[in-house]
């Protein structure tokens, strides 16, 4: 988005959607961000019908990775406090290795308790 038609343009497609609460657009990141209960592919749709180049954002902030060391998280267009969002090496938290290994940790101290 260059100026301020592009960006009324992009705003105007998706404000109006059934179930859109929210639409905040940043032209530094040529990003739209849409808040509310929507399909998000619609919303991409509808974004592109405007000849507006569009994807999805692949970047999520720093803190909410479980391990951002990843290879391929790191990206130099990333903004400030976001990494990719790609595959994770550690396991599910719900995973059956993760819940084994758990229970014969030293962190735990009831976990060689007898009852």
């Amino acid at each position: 988005m260059d100026c301020d038609g592009c960006e009324r343009l992009v705003k105007n497609s998706v404000k109006h959607m059934k179930g859109v609460k929210t639409v905040e657009v940043n032209r530094k990141q040529s990003r739209v961000t849409v808040s509310g209960y929507v399909d998000p592919n619609h919303v991409l749709k509808r974004i592109k019908s405007t000849g507006k180049r569009a994807e999805f954002w692949p970047y999520i902030p720093y803190n909410l990775v479980s391990y951002p060391y990843v290879s391929q998280a790191y990206d130099k267009r990333a903004p400030a406090g976001y990494v990719k969002n790609v595959v994770q090496a550690v396991s599910a938290p719900n995973a059956t290795d993760e819940r084994i290994t758990y229970l014969f940790s030293d962190d735990n101290p009831n976990a060689c308790s007898i009852m």
